[in-house]
């Protein structure tokens, strides 16, 4: 195809193994900096402001309108205790969490808002009730619409940190939702059945102002021993779930629904894609996800990332043979490359650019 596609239309288009003109480049999470990388970046360039998106031309493609799909109000944000290496505190969900100040590590969680059935009725009618939606949102419509106009991106709803297993994880803490499929399966069925009710309540108003192309769903519930819940729990307690959402996805017309999960997820794959999942990423190398294998297995599925993220701290020789891979994920459809997470602090500058300007050739991008 010659003619230019806007940015979102080329993004889906591609996840449906369509025509396009070229391959989206840097779509997705897998090409952004994590931690203080953007710190070292700025450092090893010399460049003070450096901003990759801008530098590198990185595609945009999914607008997401501003909205509230998790607690609200939210809980008041609070410090609870500092010094000079950590600051605890809670956040709008309501987690009391350590973080070490440099941003160096994933944080540490000491407390969640959910324990008993009797903490999540008072939550749920306190910030996670079915009325009054309206107040949740808060785009100005106009102004997105136009924006979406002017960019060619295209709509999402659905982002970090909502999920039908992702966010009772929040509200419990993984210990705690992994002993509540035991000790309280109704309320575990009800956490989930009720966020989904209020989610797809908001697309609907969502729906009526704008084309919804992309539902995203975060799950994050797998490991390097692959899912955190068995195959049966997943269909049991979240199918039905995810059974609604494209049902509703087929009635507005949103064409891409995906799912995000870190670790092993073979187990996870086939059971999401046959209830209505065509995206899933980031497939996560170093727990022993194979792109290459998932496309030999599903070759209907959207795929994402998936390039290992360490070779960009190994070498040269490290980075030509994942791009190798993105060739070859390319040739087959319906995949976007990108590496399989956000790109942590020990990458130099100099081995992310000449990843970065290897793929942007091999996307196609002049």
């Amino acid at each position: 195809m010659s003619v230019s596609l806007p940015c979102g239309e080329r993004t889906v288009r591609c996840l449906l193994g369509e025509e396009i003109d070229r391959i989206p480049f840097g779509v997705g999470l897998g090409w952004l900096p994590w931690g203080d990388a953007l710190q070292r970046w700025r450092r090893e360039s010399k460049i003070a402001d450096l901003d990759p998106v801008s530098f590198f031309g990185f595609d945009r493609s999914f607008a997401i309108p501003a909205f509230h799909p998790g607690l609200f109000p939210p809980f008041p944000a609070q410090i609870l205790e500092e010094n000079d290496r950590f600051i605890i505190h809670r956040d709008a969900r309501g987690i009391v969490m350590r973080n070490r100040r440099d941003g160096g590590s994933m944080p540490e969680f000491l407390e969640h808002p959910v324990t008993t059935p009797d903490d999540w009725e008072r939550l749920k009618s306190e910030r996670l009730r079915l009325d009054a939606l309206d107040s949740r949102i808060v785009e100005d419509w106009e102004a997105f619409r136009a924006r979406i106009r002017q960019t060619g991106e295209a709509v999402q709803v659905g982002w970090f940190p909502y999920g039908v297993f992702g966010t009772p994880r929040d509200l419990m803490g993984a210990e705690g939702l992994l002993y509540a499929f035991y000790e309280y399966p109704e309320m575990v069925r009800d956490m989930m059945s009720h966020l989904t009710d209020l989610w797809i309540a908001l697309w609907e108003r969502i729906a009526a102002e704008v084309q919804i192309d992309h539902i995203h769903i975060w799950e994050d519930m797998a490991g390097r021993q692959g899912s955190l819940i068995s195959p049966r729990m997943v269909r049991d307690f979240m199918m039905p779930c995810y059974d609604r959402i494209a049902e509703f996805a087929r009635a507005v017309g949103a064409r891409i629904v995906s799912m995000d999960s870190d670790g092993d997820v073979r187990q996870l794959v086939p059971i999401f894609h046959a209830h209505g999942v065509n995206m899933i990423f980031p497939f996560e190398v170093q727990a022993g996800c194979d792109v290459l294998e998932y496309r030999r297995l599903y070759p209907q599925l959207g795929i994402m990332c998936g390039l290992d993220k360490r070779a960009l701290a190994d070498s040269r020789a490290a980075v030509y043979r994942e791009v190798e891979r993105a060739e070859q994920m390319i040739a087959s459809g319906r995949y976007i490359p990108g590496f399989d997470h956000l790109i942590p602090p020990d990458v130099p500058w100099e081995l992310y650019r000449y990843a970065v300007e290897r793929l942007k050739a091999v996307c196609g991008v002049k």
